[in-house]
């Protein structure tokens, strides 16, 4: 074959598979048929910058077919270093799982790094719950039953609102703000927790903060160092041999917990990479989602499957 004819094959199928790839990102990210997706802010998000569909922060609603006898709400935020989302794996597909089993699910889509960086992501995560806590109603929902289920920069995310939330402000004009952003539980899927060296992971760091952090707020936002007695009840799920977020994130947080007098749960798989999401194609992980349901069940947080 002519060396130029070779060329030109070899950057078209790169052209190809990069297509390829695109539209099945972007069929990943569109909301499934039946569902809702509303605006965090109607009128456009604080620190907006721009009009593109990255600078709108949503919630997917998902509403259970069968009775949410335990009036539980989850917000969903999947993983994806800061820099992007996991919108099937660790989104959508949560809410269907949670859904099956008579809960509410909302997947937040977040704003990212590293057009966005803190607060900004905290600010979106936190309206999400108070969104939830305030159309509890119209979800049927309860508003003491909204809890949020993070993985990996996700379950960074998740556990900064379940360490640093607040009450609501009761002076806001805006009928959100009144509303509290304390989650009722926690579940950590292959959590980042600690943005501090050496366990950190630093693509999420980066993304979140920048390249050069100030000290004192990388420790602040290492969720281990923000844990109280008032930190909501939590789950935990890692892997010992992930070599993307080391499994001591997972265990710091929960001695933390244990040692504040959270209630706590965690549960450690030998082996497992990172963003198994609900591994339901690995024997030795698939259980890990059941362990979750027992917890949810015992708890008044979900229902048994029919």
């Amino acid at each position: 074959m002519h060396r130029g004819l070779k060329v030109f094959s070899l950057a078209l199928l790169v052209a190809t598979l990069a297509f390829v790839q695109q539209r099945a990102t972007a069929a990943a990210t569109v909301p499934p048929t039946g569902t809702t997706t509303v605006l965090l802010w109607p009128s456009g998000a604080p620190g907006a910058q721009g009009n593109d569909d990255v600078d709108k922060p949503t919630l997917t609603v998902f509403l259970p077919k069968v009775a949410n006898a335990t009036k539980t709400g989850v917000v969903v935020f999947p993983g994806g270093g800061y820099q992007n989302l996991a919108m099937e794996k660790e989104g959508y597909a949560i809410a269907r799982w949670l859904n099956e089993r008579g809960v509410a699910a909302f997947v937040l889509k977040y704003r990212l790094g590293p057009k966005y960086h803190y607060p900004v992501e905290f600010e979106d995560a936190s309206r999400a719950i108070r969104l939830v806590r305030a159309h509890a109603a119209e979800y049927g929902i309860a508003e003491d039953h909204v809890g949020v289920w993070g993985f990996s920069a996700g379950g960074h995310l998740a556990a900064t609102v379940g360490t640093q939330f607040d009450l609501g402000n009761a002076a806001s004009s805006d009928a959100l703000e009144r509303e509290s952003s304390r989650p009722d539980f926690l579940i950590l899927a292959y959590p980042v927790i600690t943005l501090m060296d050496p366990l950190a992971h630093v693509g999420s760091r980066t993304n979140l903060l920048g390249e050069h952090p100030d000290p004192a707020l990388v420790r602040s936002l290492s969720a281990q160092t923000r844990v109280t007695k008032h930190t909501p009840p939590t789950f935990l799920f890692a892997t010992t041999d992930d070599g993307t977020v080391p499994v001591m994130n997972s265990v710091m947080f929960y001695q933390a917990l244990v040692k504040a007098g959270v209630p706590a749960e965690m549960h450690l798989f030998q082996h497992g990479g990172h963003g198994a999401g609900l591994a339901a194609a690995d024997p030795a992980l698939r259980v890990w989602p059941e362990l979750l349901a027992k917890w949810m069940r015992e708890r008044g947080y979900a229902a048994s499957i029919p």
